[in-house]
């Protein structure tokens, strides 16, 4: 990383901190400068008792030379204790501020993550980015901030010291220098290490932290336990973790050698220099109290000192690692929203129309749409037909733009999506995924995000539950609306596949939306459930468009238009009828689907 970028990132985490708590971070700066003058106080204080202790031993009124001794005792003690009450208040202080920012930060994380596009959440870089500026924001800038701050302040300390020491002898203050460097050194060389591995083993960390997952999670604990999983992924989080940390402690171990020796030499210069105050003293150079007052200013300046090239240091490293939050935070959205959006036709008169659309995923060899021509109608049901992968949910998520096609274009009322702003394209969708949330709150909730712009006690969210058959779930729970669904909280109660799928069908009937998706919409219901779903499906949708994808051929006869995909190209289109005449692909998979219920 350059300087310029160092510099730049130190200023923009000092920005971050002071959005996150202005208040705060004035008065630990306040606190953290008023101690900084309080050592030389106590020096000068320290001095005057020794001075006036030795002065007692010659002086023929022991009480007066003891009063007078006892007046600077008291001071010295009125300013320790002093530093100890602005030691409290600064640590109080430190722990609100280092609340608020790892609050704003972890704010700041989570509106980029849902700014993003669902095309990184597909890539394995994007969570190795993520993953790392997770790890390091919440603590980074509050640790930089205090890091200036305890630099300020140990400078200012250390300055004063220095003056002191060079007006005793000027090799003092040098050896005071010289020791504190080779130690900083090494922390500097260490840092740029250990960054670089941090980078290097992210995706080891985030496969331990998978395994973690799995072996905790209650989205695995069926499967683990029945195919006796346990132990094999309780042995893999363990050959992951043991890998990183042989590898971490031999870092540590190699930089731990490193600062011993540097200790070591500091240390022969160090009793150098006290040697040479004593002998000034013997020699009768300087009193006893600028001796005491010259050793503890060596003994302080060197720790203010060590403090001060710790904290540039402790700069640098934190730099380092709050570049992963900044390379985070400067990822950009693949979908660009217009500058000037034009308004969504409300309501659409000609309907969605693909014309020739091609789309082909990031880092995918293949397309998985190719040249894909259709047209949906308002108050029409469309359906899709295919086998696994020929791209039925990807022209959903092509609608919605969650992304963009690699060729061709969608437009509704004859104009490109591209040109509405995305919330409000999306705005008027409202879509079931087969791979639908089960969001572990109240059910009245998770009904109600489908139309988180009502009030969450709008009367829809009741007959949007009807409409589905959830209102019966929901009747036999114990708290009705208001009880929590699934184990994750205390008082949740967890539903079967199926009341899952009527909830989440509750959830795209809430939204007042001009189409209307149902991918698998009631694959894991019973046939009863699914006929009453079906017979009030067409009064739901009146007026509006429908996309329904379905493998369940029973349910596709309601549809005007059926379109068979294969290997993202359209094969065959037209109503049941048409198709069933064409004898086509359509026809075979009916034909074999019957058979099983006949």
């Amino acid at each position: 990383m350059s300087i310029s970028k160092r510099v730049r990132c130190l200023k923009d985490a000092v920005c971050l901190v002071w959005e996150s708590a202005p208040g705060w971070t004035l008065a630990s700066a306040a606190l953290v400068m008023v101690q900084g003058g309080l050592p030389l106080v106590s020096l000068y204080l320290t001095k005057r008792v020794v001075d006036s202790v030795t002065a007692g031993f010659a002086a023929a009124d022991k009480q007066t030379a003891f009063a007078e001794t006892a007046v600077f005792i008291a001071l010295l003690a009125v300013v320790t204790l002093a530093g100890f009450v602005f030691a409290a208040l600064t640590s109080l202080v430190n722990e609100v501020k280092a609340l608020h920012i790892s609050d704003h930060i972890e704010n700041i994380l989570h509106s980029k993550s849902v700014a993003m596009d669902l095309e990184y959440y597909e890539t394995p870089q994007y969570y190795d980015t993520m993953h790392r500026a997770q790890q390091e924001a919440p603590y980074r800038p509050a640790r930089i901030v205090d890091g200036l701050v305890r630099l300020a302040q140990s400078s200012m300390t250390l300055l004063a010291m220095v003056a002191l020491l060079f007006s005793f002898h000027w090799g003092v203050a040098v050896v005071l220098f010289a020791a504190a460097v080779p130690g900083v050194l090494v922390k500097l060389r260490y840092a740029g290490q250990m960054f670089r591995w941090q980078r290097e083993r992210t995706p080891a960390e985030r496969l331990a932290n998978y395994f973690q997952w799995l072996i905790t999670s209650s989205s695995a604990a069926k499967e683990m336990r029945v195919f006796d999983l346990g132990n094999i992924f309780v042995n893999r989080f363990r050959s992951q973790r043991q890998t990183i940390r042989k590898e971490r402690l031999a870092m540590s171990l190699r930089r731990s050698l490193a600062e011993l020796l540097a200790q070591l030499a500091g240390a022969l210069a160090i009793f150098g220099a006290y040697a040479f105050i004593a002998y000034r003293t013997v020699r009768g150079a300087i009193t006893m109290g600028d001796l005491v007052m010259y050793y503890q200013a060596f003994q302080r300046g060197q720790g203010y000192l060590k403090e001060m090239l710790h904290s540039l240091a402790g700069l640098y490293e934190d730099g380092l690692f709050l570049s992963n939050f900044y390379e985070f935070l400067e990822l950009k959205p693949k979908i660009v929203e217009p500058l000037v959006p034009v308004a969504m036709p409300q309501p659409m008169r000609t309907g969605i129309v693909f014309e020739r659309v091609s789309f082909q995923y990031p880092n995918a060899d293949d397309k998985v749409l190719e040249e894909v021509s259709l047209t949906i109608r308002p108050g029409q049901v469309a359906a899709f037909v295919g086998e696994n992968g020929s791209g039925k949910t990807t022209i959903v998520k092509l609608l919605a733009r969650l992304y963009d096609p690699t060729e061709g274009a969608i437009t509704a009322d004859g104009i490109d999506v591209r040109q509405f702003a995305s919330k409000e394209l999306r705005s008027q969708i409202s879509v079931i995924f087969q791979d639908y949330m089960h969001y572990h709150l109240a059910a009245r909730e998770n009904i109600w995000f489908g139309d988180a712009t009502l009030e969450p006690t709008d009367g829809r969210i009741a007959a949007a539950a009807t409409i589905s058959g959830a209102d019966e779930v929901i009747g036999k729970l114990p708290q009705g609306y208001e009880t929590p669904l699934g184990k994750w909280f205390q008082n949740g109660v967890e539903l079967s596949t199926g009341q899952w799928q009527k909830i989440a069908l509750a959830r795209a009937f809430m939204r007042d939306a001009q189409i209307v998706v149902l991918d698998e919409p009631t694959s894991s219901l019973d046939a009863q459930a699914e006929y009453e779903v079906f017979q009030k499906f067409r009064e739901i949708i009146r007026g509006r468009m429908a996309i329904l994808i379905s493998h369940r051929f029973s349910n596709l006869r309601l549809a005007d238009v059926i379109y068979v995909l294969e290997h993202g190209k359209i094969l065959e289109s037209g109503s049941h009828e048409e198709l069933m005449q064409k004898g086509g692909k359509y026809a075979h998979l009916f034909e074999l689907q019957a058979r099983s219920y006949r």
